[in-house]
């Protein structure tokens, strides 16, 4: 009897030379393929049916003007004072003081530079309405203003703003320059369309939006929807999609941080995240060069559930008995006679 090879790992081991002796059986592999597809592709309708997301309408400049006019007017007068988020976020934007998230001397913000400038007033308000076939004078008169007295413009038109509880924008006064006029125009622009694709970047294809999204960010019209959807971040919101339903799982990790403390109250929480993410990534990669790591699956042998049929079949078969010299012969079963 010819022995079967021993399980047992030596050096210079070939898998694939080593024959095979589990079970063999014919298959047709272009019925296979073709029944596994058509399983997919029915289960795949089937689950779209009965948990497909919504199909939310997208979110544009002329929905925001139209539903919260306030709102959009008090954005684009902190964009124009300068006083935004994304005025003051630092880089790659712009340059603001102490406006990035370090770690001790760490400071990976800073380290791309500003590779994006963004000039908020120029950029989301006083660039748009340069595209409109008649330019508003409110536009001349900003321009040629300096810049303390721009920032008294729109800081007395802010506060007004803040302190009007309806929906209609307050009344023109000298103290607030052509604020109020440029705001008008940047609404109607907004509500007519025309604001979405002055901000949808430049080109053939127009298809930068990074601007007209730290518009819409920099408001509250946007994140509303946001919390309305559960996508906030204090609500495990890291999704790409709307809807009730996630859509990108593998960002629960992420978004688990941001929950618990000591990074959910944490002023540089990006950072700690993305650093714990990193030696996490490291870790996983390294595996199978760090000792104790790299030998788990031989102390946890799921391999061996998995192909438990291949090794059932590698074990060693006990040997057949051979009869000894002094054991007596068999008897002879008696011949019949016909």
């Amino acid at each position: 009897m010819k022995p079967r090879p021993s399980m047992s790992w030596r050096a210079g081991d070939d898998l694939v030379t080593r024959p095979w002796h589990g079970r063999v059986r014919d298959y047709d592999l272009f019925k296979e393929v073709t029944v596994g597809f058509i399983i997919v592709c029915l289960l795949t309708v089937g689950i779209v049916a009965v948990l497909g997301s919504p199909d939310e309408p997208s979110v544009t400049f002329s929905s925001w003007a139209k539903s919260q006019p306030l709102d959009f007017a008090t954005t684009a007068t902190a964009e124009l004072g300068g006083t935004s988020d994304t005025a003051t976020y630092g880089p790659p934007y712009n340059k603001t003081p102490d406006a990035t998230q370090t770690l001790g001397p760490l400071d990976l913000q800073s380290l791309s530079g500003v590779r994006i400038p963004i000039d908020t007033a120029n950029d989301f308000v006083i660039a748009p309405l340069r595209t409109l076939p008649v330019v508003p004078r409110a536009v001349t008169t900003w321009s040629a203003a300096g810049s303390p007295t721009q920032a008294r413009w729109t800081d007395a038109y802010g506060k007004a703003l803040a302190a009007d509880k309806g929906t209609a924008l307050p009344p023109a006064r000298a103290a607030y320059g052509p604020v109020p006029a440029l705001v008008t125009s940047l609404t109607s622009m907004a509500r007519s369309g025309g604001l979405d694709g002055a901000l949808a970047g430049h080109g053939f294809y127009n298809q930068d939006y990074t601007r007209a999204i730290l518009f819409l960010g920099d408001g509250t019209y946007f994140q509303d929807l946001a919390a309305r959807q559960h996508l906030t971040g204090d609500q495990w919101g890291m999704m790409n999609e709307t809807g009730n339903y996630p859509g990108q799982s593998w960002l629960w990790l992420f978004s688990l941080f941001y929950q618990v403390e000591p990074f959910s109250s944490a002023p540089n929480a990006d950072l700690l995240v993305v650093l714990i993410m990193g030696v996490l990534t490291l870790l996983l990669a390294l595996i199978p060069f760090i000792p104790g790591l790299r030998t788990i699956p031989r102390w946890i042998p799921l391999h061996r559930l998995i192909w438990r049929e291949y090794y059932r079949s590698q074990r060693p078969r006990p040997a057949a008995a051979v009869p000894s010299r002094d054991a007596p012969a068999p008897e002879r079963a008696p011949e019949k006679v016909g």
